[in-house]
């Protein structure tokens, strides 16, 4: 296909992509299923470019306004948008080469038609120039000043830079083994044998990392249920719980169950497992995902509203996991889009909710059980102060020290406080926080 339609279909998905709240893989997944006569390239180079604009989206905006003269900024959105594409390819090495013919029939513009030939130039040489140290954190990196200056207050100085600019990076494939099925060195035999290579993961024992990008979800391997598509920290949670056979947990927050399943092999299908979420679709998902595993412990429950549980799914539960729904800045890498999304008013209201939800769950807990509370996120109001304000609201629950837990899954700098924190920069995964509080049992 020629690199002007290309450009083209780039400038469609990300038109929708920006204009609906919807994560950007969802959306490209639908654009390409709906467009089945673009090709393997094609689809690479729409998917890369999409992603990487809303990866760097103000640092490519800033070098589109550097390299416009007064009276050419005037634009319409979307030839904004396509100078916005061409410049992320323009600054981006082993990109197609572009040129301004392949633009001006793309430009809705006549005046900016007249000009793409004076302006492209101007463009090109922008591109291949650094932006210069003075340029502010948020410009080099791609964030929100906000963003910034949140972390600045809540992260030492020399690690601000390098979390931004670790969530820019592509995340790579992440496999969870499923162990109810098979074990990690099979699993990649099986995987070997579909002519896809891997690699251990570095931090979770169950976990593959497939280094060239492959549709995971068509190999005949994933359909028999030997693993699931799972980031490697999202692994660690549930090990760290590490849930026994004879356990009753609750997982309170399921949605579409990754957490859920890695629950089920852990305990080796026995025990009971209550998935609840008061999101239908999402535990639709769950019960088919529930069936390729082979995963039969778990009980799915639809709510309104957490505090509905009841009868025999009231508990009391020797686990009460919250995977807390949260801004999701610790997944940035894959939902770039995201950044631009999320808002100061956002994490307020999410945190709000984030401690309903404690507080909703913890009279299932049995004195003696653990309540744990995750998200994937890094922000302190989403995180630390949560905790915090339900310890302080619920003296008969205490902190667990996350020693132990992590003695069983060593992990170098992961202790932050009293709660498990993976960052990007530091641990390859995605970000999240887990901490884990008892019942105290009545004296």
């Amino acid at each position: 296909m020629q690199l002007s339609s290309l450009l083209g279909h780039t400038q469609e998905i990300l038109t929708s992509i920006l204009g609906f709240e919807k994560p950007a893989d969802a959306l490209l997944d639908s654009f390409f299923r709906s467009r089945r006569y673009l090709g393997s390239h094609d689809r690479r180079f729409i998917a890369e470019t999409a992603y990487g604009v809303l990866r760097h989206r103000r640092r490519v905006g800033a070098i589109l306004d550097r390299s416009l003269r007064p009276g050419e900024s005037e634009l319409f959105d979307d030839d904004r948008l396509l100078l916005t594409i061409a410049t992320y390819v323009l600054m981006t090495p082993g990109m197609t080469p572009l040129t301004a013919a392949d633009l001006s029939v793309r430009i809705r513009s006549t005046r900016l038609k007249s000009q793409i030939e004076t302006i492209f130039p101007r463009l090109a040489a922008n591109t291949t120039a650094n932006l210069s140290a003075e340029e502010s954190i948020g410009i080099r990196e791609s964030v929100p000043d906000w963003m910034v200056d949140r972390l600045s207050r809540e992260y030492p100085a020399d690690d601000v830079e390098r979390m931004l600019h670790s969530m820019n990076e592509p995340a790579p494939i992440t496999l969870r083994v499923n162990t109810l099925k098979t074990d990690v060195e099979e699993c990649r035999k099986v995987l070997r044998s579909e002519g896809v290579e891997t690699e251990r993961t570095a931090l979770s024992p169950v976990g593959l990392v497939i280094r060239k990008r492959v549709n995971a979800f068509a190999l005949k391997s994933f359909q028999e249920g030997y693993f699931e598509v799972q980031d490697e920290g999202s692994q660690i949670l549930p090990l760290l719980i590490d849930p026994k056979p004879t356990w009753k947990v609750l997982d309170a927050c399921a949605g579409a169950g990754g957490k859920t399943l890695e629950f089920a092999a852990i305990m080796k299908n026995r025990g009971e497992i209550v998935a609840a979420d008061v999101n239908a679709f999402r535990l639709e998902e769950l019960k088919k995902r529930s069936r390729r595993a082979g995963a039969s412990n778990i009980r799915i429950r639809e709510v309104d509203a957490l505090g509905d549980l009841d009868g025999a799914h009231r508990g009391p539960f020797d686990v009460v996991f919250v995977d807390a729904p949260c801004s999701g800045i610790g997944t940035v890498r894959r939902n770039p889009g995201m950044k631009w999304s999320v808002t100061p008013s956002t994490v307020d209201e999410i945190s709000r909710k984030q401690s309903d939800i404690l507080a909703s769950v913890a009279p299932f807990v049995k004195p003696g059980g653990r309540l744990v509370y995750a998200t994937c996120t890094v922000f302190r109001q989403e995180n630390e102060d949560v905790v915090e304000a339900f310890l302080a609201a619920h003296p008969d629950f205490q902190p667990l020290d996350p020693a132990p837990a992590l003695a069983k899954v060593p992990i170098p700098d992961a202790i932050s406080g009293n709660a498990v924190k993976l960052v990007t920069h530091r641990h390859g995964t995605d970000g999240f926080f887990c901490a884990i509080l008892e019942r105290k049992k009545p004296n």
